[in-house]
């Protein structure tokens, strides 16, 4: 019998969206050995020469001119990709999008980001592409741009995202909250004491300062505030793939301790986690997610206007952390980190009392739910839609 395969098509735009395509892979596989899998980033498969270029300034542009980001991000908040986009899109950079699934022959596809799923919705409406269609958000918000009207199910982070796609107009029975997919790694919790001596750290109190891969550095004054507390508190900052910034911090003179120590990239990260008391990062959907998964409190950092503005306001409200507003705040939280009082870092309710908790495996179990749904594999045949279909759609 031929395996069942899932698609989940992402893109560049932030390490998030395709982390949590393969985090949702990781899952599938972890659920159902039998499942077929596959991670793409759609238009960097397509546009090999081309796409490197626009992430890059885009990158560009986050680093430099957040506002921007943040302004361009609330313009187009409650609006949708029209269908005049949609076709836009395709024309430019998604000419041989249709060809790609019925190679691969797909029995569902899972989209990441907006844009292939934008891109595969105007397939389904235009040509003979009939895939059930899922989109899976991965921040704690719902920007327009995830609406699409091929999408079969939604899937998303939290109830409040649902309830913005339907007052949006979204029927409730295409909605699912699932949560944001970890990979499986992050469904369980490794002792602290073990986990430090697994990865060669001392048996003290610790701090993971993330959010560093794009060069979004920590101000000068609290790297200096960090290096104050570093006889107490023991530190370390992971730079991710960026490896200028970790031989920066490097050669710093903050990190010239015994208890300060920079990592890059690292497949390990749940296991840093586990060994830490207190996680400082910006407020990615991925990032955040995690944390939550393995019950770190956080502080949030330099947040992008726009999506992590949204993530950090909703781990605050639900008690998961706090915003770092000045290094006071930082002197509070290590100091009771040093004074072993972790389970009392956060002076309001425990997140479990608050809301039903986060289930790390939910996202995985219903995509397997999705894909058995269907009572026999898709067959994708590549036809042009007609002038009056188009027009139609």
């Amino acid at each position: 019998m031929r395996k069942r395969r899932v698609l989940i098509l992402s893109e560049g735009f932030g390490s998030g969206h395709t982390q949590a395509g393969h985090a949702l892979a990781a899952g599938l596989k972890r659920k159902n050995p039998q499942i077929q899998t596959k991670v793409m980033e759609l238009g960097s498969f397509l546009n090999p020469t081309v796409a490197p270029l626009i992430l890059s300034a885009y990158r560009m542009t986050v680093n430099t001119s957040p506002a921007l980001v943040g302004l361009f991000y609330k313009h187009k908040y409650e609006k949708p990709v029209g269908k005049f986009a949609r076709l836009a899109l395709h024309k430019m950079f998604y000419t041989h999008a249709a060809e790609v699934i019925a190679q691969l022959q797909p029995d569902l596809i899972v989209c990441t980001h907006p844009i292939p799923s934008a891109i595969v919705s105007y397939l389904k409406l235009n040509s003979d592409v009939n895939v059930p269609l899922c989109t899976l958000i991965t921040d704690y918000d719902a920007h327009g741009s995830w609406m699409s009207p091929g999408v079969d199910r939604y899937l998303v982070s939290a109830p409040e995202v649902k309830a913005l796609l339907v007052q949006r107009g979204v029927a409730p029975t295409k909605v699912q909250v699932t949560g944001i997919p970890v990979h499986p790694d992050f469904w369980s919790k490794q002792e602290k004491a073990s986990a430090r001596e697994e990865l060669g750290l001392k048996n003290m109190p610790t701090a993971l300062v993330m959010g560093g891969g794009w060069g979004l550095l920590l101000r000068e004054e609290l790297l200096d505030k960090l290096a104050a507390w570093r006889e107490d508190i023991q530190v370390v900052c992971c730079t991710g793939s960026n490896e200028k910034l970790a031989a920066r911090l490097r050669a710093h003179p903050t990190f010239h301790h015994p208890n300060m120590k920079v990592i890059g990239f690292t497949r390990q990260i749940g296991k840093w986690m586990d060994a830490s008391d207190l996680l400082i990062t910006k407020p990615g959907g991925m990032t955040c997610t995690e944390g939550m998964a393995k019950g770190i409190p956080m502080l949030f950092f330099e947040s992008i206007p726009g999506q992590e503005e949204k993530n950090r306001e909703y781990f605050v409200q639900h008690g998961y952390g706090a915003e770092l507003t000045s290094p006071d705040v930082l002197d509070e939280w290590f100091d009771n980190i040093r004074h072993q009082h972790a389970s009392n870092l956060l002076p309001w309710p425990e997140p479990a009392l608050q809301h039903p908790g986060y289930q790390p495996e939910r996202c995985a179990e219903a995509v397997l739910h999705l894909l058995y749904q269907a009572a026999a594999p898709v067959r994708i045949r590549l036809q042009t839609a007609s002038p009056a279909e188009q027009q139609a759609n």
